[in-house]
């Protein structure tokens, strides 16, 4: 862990002031538009306002505290969290099948996304109509959301100074407001008995269905694990205790002020409702910020997922670019304007956020399904006592079960847009990993020392023209002891290849999120040489400038002489020229194959030419990198029987 990493994670005000602002958005927003859907557009009945607070006390406490803030942020890899970083610790049990809860999650948890910013801009814009009921509130919401995706290429690094210091202001004034409201009623307290929970729930007509909407309150824990690694666990635990405080007294103040209105239809957003009226504009412009505090944490997490989904191999490569210097900060600019098309065509859709609220919330309690599903093998794995193991996990399966039921009566609300854009990520996902699975199944390995007599000989081979001074390949062998049969093949036979030194280059992604190591096997001195990196899953791999480094440090230790062989350029002391040699694989038509794998591997196709070339992928300089296709001839047909004829 590096300094400024050690620093933000150590606890300080100005550190939890930094954990304000990027980790509680999403959480710390939901009460814009809880209240609101809980009530919906039934008469304001007291019986309803406590069960309903009941429910989001316990829903706050037993899921968001217990759960994530509590238990789930222990399960950090080297600092990092998220579903893909707790895959990354689960998958070292061997176990095939847990790729698909973290497939599911994080494809869920993307999707529900698209609805985040929506849902939370338009509710802090609707409070105009506290002034103006008639007015449009869409043009506005889709310009703000426009020009925050906008703001992505360039960096957040500059507005992200504001986020700690907005959301304080922004959870002031929902405690401020809140306590205000509740001391003219502090009876509303007594909703913290779960009585009133369970009275609403099991007892009350169509009472279960409330839990869909309670749901809300609970959102953006997933999005608090994912931000683990930017804050770190004991700042992110202590914020929460203020942050908690806040949510609960601004939702219990909205409660009493319900509890005026029995017996009418609500026709306002309670959110602004408790505001003094020349608090109003104030009031709505704070919550705004709020809004794009939380959107701006969505669009970044939805960035670092995608990047992990890439280095897992679970999603096609793109391109990623840093915008600024601050560790974890990237940009991905196509998931960046699909992102902004879905949030467009979310507002376009449901026009005002009361839609958005009966579609929202339906994808991210499965996310929370699959994080229970991986949090407990991880608890296996860390020998937890198997009792707590077992009442945790029927606790949370139960609990979550209850809110996915709850939820599944929003489907024909608008939820199937999240599901089916779920469903869609997981069918990349999981064709893009098992067609890889496919090919890697019949890559041809062979042992590189058979074939080092014919490399030194090739290398003193003057005959031959020289390709360059130093050749370079990717290789995917794992086994440092072997190579593809098709970098021989391209050496030695598509082109002979005549090299002063051959470099061999292997990039292992590891289930740490930063590690960065490199080894060095040197097999005929001065000659053929193989470097293995070791990078962490969210380590970009930039081999290009990581191989540059690993030569210089080779030249200071007198490992290897990198001066041309030519002799004008070697008097010089000129250093010998570099060409990177990678080598893309296409389905041959030879291929006879089952329609299934058929299916995958043609799919796996068009994702390709869609993605980044390897060259690309890799960070090489494409000034210096030859791309050689060959077919890969997976299940050869069978044998061709020709007669001759005279």
């Amino acid at each position: 862990m590096g300094k400024d990493n050690h620093l933000i994670h150590k606890v300080s005000a100005g550190a939890l002031l930094v954990t304000l602002g990027i980790i509680f958005g999403d959480i710390g927003t939901s009460p814009l538009y809880v209240m609101k859907a809980i009530v919906g557009d039934r008469l304001i009945d007291a019986e309803n306002i406590k069960g309903g607070l009941s429910c989001i006390f316990w829903t706050l406490t037993l899921q968001t505290t217990l759960k994530y803030v509590i238990l789930t942020l222990r399960a950090d890899n080297k600092g990092e969290g998220g579903i893909f970083s707790l895959y990354a610790l689960v998958k070292r049990a061997k176990i095939k099948w847990l790729m698909f809860p973290a497939i599911i999650g994080g494809s869920t948890l993307l999707a529900d996304g698209i609805i985040t910013p929506p849902i939370s801009v338009a509710s802090a814009v609707e409070g105009l109509r506290t002034f103006n009921p008639d007015i449009n509130t869409v043009p506005l919401v889709i310009a703000i959301l426009a020009g925050l995706f906008l703001i992505q290429q360039f960096g957040t690094k500059f507005i992200g100074k504001f986020f700690g210091p907005a959301m304080l202001i922004w959870f002031l004034m929902l405690s401020i407001l809140g306590a205000f409201q509740m001391s003219g009623n502090m009876s509303v307290i007594t909703a913290v008995n779960p009585y009133y929970a369970y009275k609403l729930l099991f007892l009350h007509p169509g009472g279960f269905l409330v839990l869909g909407a309670v749901f809300l309150c609970t959102t953006g824990a997933e999005a608090l694990y994912s931000d683990l690694g930017h804050c770190g666990r004991e700042n992110i635990r202590i914020s929460w205790i203020f942050v908690k405080t806040a949510l609960l007294l601004n939702y219990f103040g909205q409660g009493a002020w319900l509890m005026e209105q029995q017996g009418k239809m609500l026709t306002t957003n309670p959110f602004f409702s408790i505001m003094p009226e020349w608090f109003i504009p104030a009031g709505i412009v704070i919550a705004t910020l709020a809004a794009i505090v939380a959107s701006q944490a969505l669009i970044s997490g939805s960035f670092t997922l995608i990047n992990e989904a890439m280095r897992l191999n679970f999603w096609p490569k793109l391109r990623v670019k840093y915008p600024t210097d601050l560790k974890g900060q990237l940009y991905i600019p196509s998931i960046n304007w699909l992102l902004l098309a879905g949030c467009i065509a979310i507002v376009l859709y449901f026009k005002e956020s009361s839609g958005m609220e009966a579609a929202y919330g339906l994808a991210i309690v499965l996310t929370m399904l699959m994080t229970t599903t991986l949090l407990a093998y991880y608890m296996v794995i860390k020998r937890y006592n198997k009792v707590f193991i077992l009442v945790c996990l029927v606790m949370y399966l139960t609990i979550e079960t209850s809110f996915l039921i709850a939820n599944l009566n929003k489907f024909m609300h608008g939820g199937w847009i999240t599901i089916l854009i779920a469903s869609a990520l997981i069918m990349v996902m999981l064709i893009w990993f098992q067609a890889r699975k496919i090919r890697n199944r019949y890559v041809e390995f062979v042992k590189l020392s058979d074939y080092l007599p014919v490399l030194e000989d090739l290398s003193k081979d003057l005959s031959v023209p020289k390709y360059a001074t130093h050749l370079v390949y990717l290789t995917s062998a794992n086994n440092r002891r072997e190579i593809e049969s098709k970098i021989i093949y391209s050496i030695m036979q598509k082109q002979p290849k005549r090299a002063d030194i051959y470099w061999f280059v292997h990039v292992d992604v590891v289930d740490e999120p930063y590690r960065m190591e490199y080894k060095v096997s040197e097999f005929i001195h001065d000659d053929v040489i193989r470097i293995d990196f070791r990078l962490g899953f969210r380590i970009a791999p930039k081999v290009n400038l990581m191989f540059r480094k690993v030569v210089e440090d080779m030249v200071t230790n007198k490992e290897v002489d990198i001066t041309s062989r030519y002799k004008s350029l070697n008097k010089n002391n000129i250093i010998g020229d570099f060409r990177f040699v990678v080598i893309e694989k296409f389905l041959s038509y030879e291929n006879e194959l089952p329609f299934y794998e058929k299916f995958i591997l043609d799919i796996h196709s068009f994702l390709k030419h869609l993605s980044l070339s390897e060259a690309k992928a890799f960070g090489l300089d494409t000034s210096s990198v030859t791309v050689e296709t060959v077919p890969l001839i997976i299940a050869p047909p069978k044998e061709i029987y020709l007669k001759r004829i005279e």
